[in-house]
């Protein structure tokens, strides 16, 4: 068995270099719900010094509630939105001399599209506009997987062993007590469960998580352990 550990990361949460070592593929915040142009490029350049694959990872414009408040905007207004994130952070790893590998949708951009036809073929348009060749990470069993499936890119499935699932495999609202895992030995559990159901590409752990170090450590190790291969998506 083989998966890719993706995080979430440039958010200003101040763990990113600690947690890099114990992951494959980062996810960069693209400054409309965390970060800016200067921590694109210092995240960037953390994660070609520990050689692991780069994202973008773009949101709604809504620093205020960190990209994860629900919007309802028309499909220009959401295809504006992405495509801008994007290209911005296309361009940073040009200039950079970093390979941009995938492009991961973030909070409630990413909940969204998982469930809304429209929407998701939004995000693969704006992400076929950048290249062809990207890699589009969005929620096993999803519409964005399936949009992105049937316009011909390239998608990575992913699962959240930090994240509790409603019976429909839609994630649990944050809202509601206990949908986040804290416990970096539930998380480990949690992620060899995922794994032995199937159907995944990576595995995403979330860098504002209060254990967020620890349980990229120890996940990294029990994957190991019981004979997982991690290696970044392709």
């Amino acid at each position: 068995m083989k998966i890719d550990l993706n995080c979430d990361l440039g958010e200003g949460i101040g763990n990113d270099e600690a947690i890099m070592p114990f992951i494959t593929s980062a996810n960069i915040a693209c400054g409309f719900h965390a970060g800016d142009e200067k921590t694109m490029r210092e995240t960037i350049r953390l994660a070609k010094r520990f050689n692991i694959n780069i994202g973008a990872h773009p949101s709604w414009e809504d620093r205020e509630n960190f990209g994860r408040v629900e919007m309802n905007l028309s499909p220009d207004e959401a295809q504006k939105i992405v495509s801008y994130q994007i290209d911005l952070f296309s361009k940073i790893c040009k200039e950079e001399n970093a390979i941009l590998s995938h492009v991961k949708p973030h909070g409630a951009l990413y909940n969204q599209s998982a469930r809304d036809d429209e929407l998701a073929r939004v995000i693969v348009h704006a992400i076929k506009s950048v290249g062809e060749d990207l890699i589009l990470v969005g929620l096993a069993g999803s519409r964005s997987i399936e949009a992105g499936i049937k316009m011909g890119l390239r998608v990575a499935r992913e699962g959240f062993p930090d994240r509790r699932y409603n019976s429909d495999g839609s994630l649990v609202s944050r809202n509601i007590s206990g949908a986040v895992i804290e416990s970096s030995i539930e998380v480990a559990h949690h992620a060899l469960t995922l794994i032995q159901a199937g159907g995944l590409d990576t595995l995403c752990l979330h860098g504002d998580n209060l254990n967020a170090v620890e349980n990229a450590k120890l996940l990294r190790d029990v994957l190991e352990k019981n004979g997982v291969d991690v290696v970044g998506i392709s």
